[in-house]
């Protein structure tokens, strides 16, 4: 039970009896008890700066007439003891509207709440609603698992008008359906001026979830990421390694959650081979780490790689969601104290794990979900006296298949393999990249006002051959990175400028350069049809935006979910069979028109979905941008013979006297 979980992992609380809300221990009322746990001690808070400055994000918000509200932290930035920090800072509307509702959707994380709400109010009455758990719904402070408020007619003792503030722990689940329907309860599915305050937390606020996050959550008041802390030595520095493996996930299908299918993703990864080469990868790099965590696809998986690692000679042990609760806690407080170097799980510790000691996260399961990543190589990355950093192994995989590797992280392309790069060096990697892209821009786009007058330019400008249209529609260097992080079919049609076709419309994600340092870089549009009755010069309707993001990823996965709503899956995915088929007449008749009479394409040299996006090219600016490659390549040629006529004169040889380098200084 709970209860003697919470005695096992905290010596210093001592547990009292189960009461019932009137404090008695009989009583004719049907309420079921609650649960009251105490400590021995008590003591405030000392706060970092930043849970301060997280803290007067909130309260500001708040005082503007902001409602539902998100902050991303970290992990182990400690963003428990910033929401039950919260609780009291948060004043009450009005006399009878004092209480505080607090949400999770683990029991883990119901536990570890209840201990720091006690631990922050121990004159406060703290409730728990968890499975046989009932509490009464007038306490201070109730805690409940999501599961268990919103089971039958729980939610009814919960008045919406008695409560101040509603809580929400690992908050981007907070749009699926149980949570939206006890939000609904509390008046906050959508922003209303007398509802309870929301706070959301968590340590993955992404856009992997489209436009629905905006469903329960309006704005993000605070931001610190895992880069941020370890840059200001409140995590740990982290090394990290990636390793191609030779997994094929060509065949693996996604789930409901858009992430691979578990079942068939342990088919491809569960294998002697697979397994054998993640074991000899994690010898070759961390075989001197004290405490390695690996997560796995499913139970088999765990099974195999156990097995493995055993084979080889290493005590590695296994904590799945079937181990009973006694035994997961002996095997994970053997773990802590070094016991054993290898503990194997799947899915048990992603989310509200405190483990300091890790040393090592071996992440032996490819995602496509960015959340799953970080709350993965986030076990690693708390402080611990007995360890200078942490290394995270990324056995990667295939690269074609949408998934999301730890360069991915860094907004790097997710092919990049990294050799033990610490997290400046990756940063270091990413600005010198962005640097480099910058200089790309610079050189292949049109020439500017000031070049055009005829300013002499000082310096090597470079740019990339293409003798014809046809050559840069057919150059699909561009969709290499957004294709590997996405299953549909965009296209580059510009530098960091991408369109993906739909039947009545398309989708643009580019580059916002106006925006400040610090805000979202990235933004994704709609550009609908309009009908052939319009009255307007222009096919489409002026762009609507649809999110942006900080990040390319996030960006490329908003999209996607509003494109999955919107648009047939059979025209904008790029694993249909008629993407492989031969092409259209239609098709072939328009390519032509860009090729050489000698050189015409035929239904056997180009695939349907190939032409298909070279089409999309030329439809949004790829003749533009050819004539803009073409300029300046004549001009670079004109530059260069210029060059070598000079050269050739300065070569030839006159008759006369020659000038001696004593003389030329005197001159």
């Amino acid at each position: 039970m709970f209860c003697s979980a919470v005695a096992r992992c905290q010596s210093a609380w001592r547990l009292l009896p189960l009461v019932l809300p009137s404090g008695s221990r009989t009583t004719s009322r049907t309420t079921a008890p609650h649960l009251s746990l105490v400590r021995h001690f008590t003591g405030k808070v000392q706060l970092r700066d930043y849970q301060e400055e997280c803290i007067q994000a909130v309260l500001a918000s708040f005082r503007h007439g902001g409602k539902r509200l998100g902050i991303s932290l970290a992990t182990g930035a400690g963003k428990t003891v910033v929401f039950t920090q919260l609780i009291d800072r948060v004043p009450a509307p009005s006399n009878n509207a004092t209480q505080t509702l607090v949400l999770a959707h683990r029991r883990e994380l119901v536990e570890q709440a209840a201990r720091h709400c006690i631990n922050a109010y121990p004159e406060k009455r703290v409730e728990v609603e968890m499975g046989g758990l009932h509490a009464s719904g007038t306490a201070d402070i109730t805690v409940a698992s999501i599961q268990s408020i919103t089971s039958g007619e729980r939610t009814a003792k919960f008045d919406p008008d008695r409560f101040k503030l509603v809580l929400v722990d690992e908050a981007h689940h907070i749009v699926a359906p149980g949570y939206m329907r006890l939000l609904g309860h509390f008046g906050l599915d959508a922003k209303r001026s007398d509802s309870p305050n929301l706070v959301g937390v968590s340590a993955t606020f992404s856009r992997s979830d489209g436009l629905r996050l905006g469903a329960a959550i309006d704005e993000i008041v605070y931001h610190k990421d895992y880069v941020e802390m370890i840059n200001d030595k409140w995590l740990s520095d982290v090394i990290f390694t990636t390793v191609e493996s030779t997994a094929d996930l060509s065949q693996v299908r996604a789930g409901p959650n858009g992430d691979f299918q578990s079942s068939e993703l342990s088919r491809a990864v569960n294998s002697d081979e697979i397994n054998e080469i993640t074991v000899r990868s994690w010898m070759a790099k961390a075989a001197r780490r004290k405490s390695t965590l690996v997560f796995c696809v499913d139970l088999a998986h765990v099974a195999g790689l156990t097995k493995t690692f055993r084979h080889f000679g290493f005590d590695a042990r296994f904590v799945t969601g079937d181990t009973p609760k006694v035994e997961r806690s002996e095997c994970l407080e053997a773990f802590k104290r070094g016991e054993f170097p290898v503990l194997i799980n799947c899915g048990v510790f992603t989310e509200g794990t405190d483990i300091p000691n890790i040393d090592c996260v071996l992440l032996a399961r490819p995602t496509k979900s960015r959340n799953l990543l970080i709350q993965m190589i986030g076990r690693g990355m708390r402080l611990h006296a007995a360890k200078s950093n942490c290394h995270i192994i990324d056995m990667v995989s295939s690269l074609t298949t949408g998934i999301v590797t730890t360069p991915t992280l860094f907004g790097l392309d997710p092919g990049e393999l990294v050799k033990e790069a610490s997290a400046e060096e990756m940063k270091d990697l990413k600005d010198r990249k962005d640097a480099e892209k910058r200089r790309e821009d610079e050189a292949y786009g049109p020439a500017t006002a000031t070049q055009k007058s005829g300013t002499s330019f000082k310096g090597n400008i470079t740019f990339t051959e293409y003798d014809s249209v046809f050559d840069l529609i057919s150059d699909t260097s561009g969709e290499k990175h957004i294709r590997a992080i996405s299953p549909n079919s965009w296209v580059q049609v510009g530098p960091e400028r991408y369109v993906l076709t739909g039947t009545n419309g398309y989708l643009r994600i580019e580059r916002d350069e106006s925006v400040s340092k610090g805000h979202p870089a990235h933004v994704a549009y709609e550009i609908r049809a309009l009908p052939s009755s319009a009255h307007s010069r222009s096919p489409y309707a002026p762009p609507r935006k649809l999110l942006d993001a900080a990040t390319f990823a996030d960006v490329v996965h908003g999209a996607d979910k509003y494109a999955s709503e919107h648009y047939p899956h059979v025209v904008i995915s790029t694993r249909q069979k008629w993407r492989r088929s031969t092409p259209t007449e239609s098709q072939l008749k328009f390519l032509n028109k860009y090729r050489a009479k000698d050189d015409q394409l035929e239904s056997g040299s180009i695939t349907k979905g190939k032409a298909a996006d070279m089409i999309t090219k030329l439809r949004h600016g790829a003749k533009g941008r050819f004539m803009a490659y073409a300029v300046e390549k004549r001009k670079q040629a004109r530059k260069e013979n210029s060059r070598r006529k000079d050269a050739m004169m300065a070569e030839v040889a006159g008759v006369g006297p020659l000038v001696r380098p004593e003389d030329q200084i005197s001159q």
